[in-house]
């Protein structure tokens, strides 16, 4: 299987525009800039982008792996937060997720944070990003 994603742009970074899309189209000639990656600017950038896939894949993993273990999944809400600094090259320096889950009956607060923490070195992103520190915050309400 493969998922393909386009980027173009023109001009230099500082002044330069650019447009993402997807395959599925979801993302299509969506605007990114200097402006949306560094500062304030209308559009998207890389390490959002990355934010929510990370988010994603995080989340289904937790999903399956809750699943597996034979309990039916609840409400799991997880935010990704990117952090980049730009005069470190620019570099992304650190992942930090935070999953926000509804109480499972049945399951144990220990036995849903061991879950999530094997759902963190285990759905592809966090594999693919293994060089990068990645970090994950449970609240299991």
């Amino acid at each position: 299987m493969k998922r393909t994603a386009t980027a173009h742009w023109k001009g230099n970074l500082k002044e330069g525009k650019g447009e993402i899309s997807t395959q599925s189209t979801v993302l299509n000639q969506t605007q990114y800039s200097f402006n949306t990656r560094f500062a304030d600017g209308v559009g998207t950038n890389p390490e959002e982008l990355l934010g929510a896939s990370h988010a994603g894949c995080f989340t289904m993993a937790v999903s399956a792996a809750l699943t597996q273990a034979g309990f039916t999944p609840g409400d799991l809400n997880t935010t990704a937060v990117v952090e980049l600094d730009p005069a470190a090259g620019p570099k992304i320096t650190s992942i930090a997720l935070e999953l926000k889950a509804s109480v499972i009956e049945g399951l144990p607060e220990d036995k849903f944070l061991e879950i999530a923490k094997g759902a963190k070195e285990n759905c592809p992103i966090s594999k693919a990003l293994a060089a990068t520190p990645i970090t994950l915050n449970v609240v299991y309400q």
